[in-house]
């Protein structure tokens, strides 16, 4: 089921999917701890005795709000007689999602609509020591286990909190008990569960005649202890679901636009999926450092693992495009992180966690019964080739000096040392896609450019023996690339000959 509209302030961040049903949930890092698992948060209606799910028989426009990381969803049913329009944001500093959702009655008599939203947490990843609880305190919905609380909340005709909810256990084969009830309007007011509980609320709205709308307000906060989310629930009441939507939707209007590039000779249809690219790498971000392949749950099923890593190929290459865009300033916590989980001998595993630590490692260290190291030695060269066109774009010479030793010379001086002592190429590594250990001409020609930073990077400093250093063995692997080269090519010409003059004698015999 593919992620349609991410919404995120790179701390928390919660994935839709085509059926406009939360999938994933992440914090408080992007990419690390997903509380939904890849399981449907339900969200439906019911009016007339008629209940819907979100489904096929909606008909569904996902989009965002132009230049904007709150969401634009369009949700009809013509058979139900409803229009639902629904806007999503993460707050900008709150970890606090806020659902707006005006329900627009297309039949000509007043009618009552409830709305169920169902919650189906795996907290900490799995289902297993969870609570969910009505909270009479916040007149809320308390998801939690250990260090992670999720409060869940609402607003409508001027009434706070939730009014209709239950909580129930989940079933051996996964669903859950109490659909039927959600499907017949009426919620049992179960006030906990726990083991593998989820919980559902329902939100009665009365409408107007045709053409009338009702708004309702419906939020999750999230936080590491009760008293925490107790305050952001308080923030809300406080500042209201209206205000805090409006602030983040005029902040990201205002971040799209700090670029530096000149797009005005652009078709708008191109300035705004440039915008809308700029937006949606922004939610795969976390606000520690760490830039994150891919949030999407779906691999789990196929895998047992997940792209929710930190790879430095896929990072280097997120991080150029963003400062060539005019967004270097998006990624220096990125470099920092590089720095904290660089080895001691300079180079970069596979993937990481967003928190820093090592992650699930797909590749051996035994090839043919030899020992290797496990690495896609391009990821720490990109490392530096991307820090390079980060500098050029910000000419931050504070921002650099530390990492000088950090990261930049002990990587360099990794490159330098890991080559075949005859060739002077690098000694093999895993390729780019992780299927082959050899060396690549992709890894030769990564490692050259990461090997051409550093030595910019020595001569920034006047560090002259390094600057020599490094663009030496640059220039040895460029060398090298240019024999290997030719090498083929007379090698190819004397296969071609052979070939000739094989066929040649073959047809002379006959």
């Amino acid at each position: 089921m593919p992620k349609d509209i991410p919404v995120s302030n790179g701390s928390f961040l919660l994935n839709f999917d085509s059926d406009y049903q939360i999938r994933d949930v992440y914090f408080p890092f992007i990419g690390q701890e997903n509380h939904g698992s890849g399981h449907p948060f339900l969200f439906g209606v019911l009016v007339d005795g008629q209940y819907s799910w979100m489904g096929p028989e909606w008909e569904k426009d996902l989009r965002y709000e132009n230049e904007s990381l709150v969401t634009k969803v369009v949700l009809k049913n013509e058979s139900l007689g409803l229009e639902l329009r629904c806007s999503d944001v993460v707050d900008l500093d709150l970890n606090i999602y806020i659902k707006k959702i005006e329900v627009r009655n297309l039949k000509a008599q007043p009618r009552q609509a409830r709305l169920f939203l169902s919650h189906d947490f795996f907290l900490y990843g799995n289902d297993i020591g969870g609570t969910a609880y009505f909270d009479p305190r916040s007149c809320s919905i308390i998801h939690y286990k250990m260090h992670r609380y999720f409060l869940i909340s609402c607003w409508a005709h001027d009434q706070w909190g939730v009014k209709h909810f239950t909580c129930g256990k989940r079933v051996t084969s996964g669903s859950l008990v109490t659909v039927k009830e959600i499907e017949n309007g009426e919620l049992s007011g179960e006030a906990a569960a726990w083991g593998s509980p989820h919980s559902t609320i329902s939100i009665w709205l009365e409408l107007a005649a045709k053409g009338r709308t009702t708004t309702a307000y419906y939020w999750i906060a999230a936080g590491q202890t009760y008293s925490e989310v107790a305050e952001l629930n308080l923030e809300v009441h406080n500042t209201t679901s209206e205000a805090l939507l409006n602030r983040s939707s005029k902040y990201w209007k205002t971040w799209v636009h700090e670029d530096s590039l000149q797009l005005q000779s652009l078709p708008k249809s191109l300035t705004d999926l440039f915008h809308r690219s700029l937006l949606i790498l922004r939610t795969q971000i976390d606000n520690r450092g760490a830039i994150i392949a891919a949030t999407d749950s779906d691999i789990i099923r196929f895998g047992k693992d997940t792209y929710s890593y930190m790879w430095g190929r896929d990072g280097a290459f997120v991080a150029a495009a963003l400062a060539k865009a005019g967004y270097s300033h998006v990624c220096m916590k990125y470099f920092d992180y590089c720095a904290r989980v660089l080895s001691d001998e300079g180079y970069l595993f596979q993937h990481y966690n967003p928190d820093g630590s090592l992650a699930s490692n797909w590749h051996s260290w035994l090839v043919a019964g030899q020992e290797v190291l496990p690495i896609q030695e391009d990821s720490t060269a990109l490392t530096l080739w991307e820090l390079w066109i980060h500098y050029q774009s910000l000419r931050d010479v504070e921002f650099i000096r530390p990492l000088y030793n950090t990261l930049i010379k002990k990587a360099a001086d990794f490159l330098v040392r890991y080559r075949d002592p005859q060739t002077l190429l690098p000694l093999p590594s895993y390729d780019l896609w992780e299927e082959r250990y050899a060396l690549h001409a992709y890894t030769v020609a990564s490692v050259i450019a990461g090997l051409r930073a550093a030595a910019n990077f020595a001569a920034l400093f006047q560090d002259t023996c390094l600057t020599e250093k490094y663009d030496s063995a640059a220039d040895e692997m460029t060398v090298g690339v240019i024999w290997i080269i030719r090498y083929e090519r007379l090698a190819s010409r004397t296969c071609n000959i052979a070939r000739h003059e094989m066929c040649e004698i073959t047809r002379n015999r006959e």
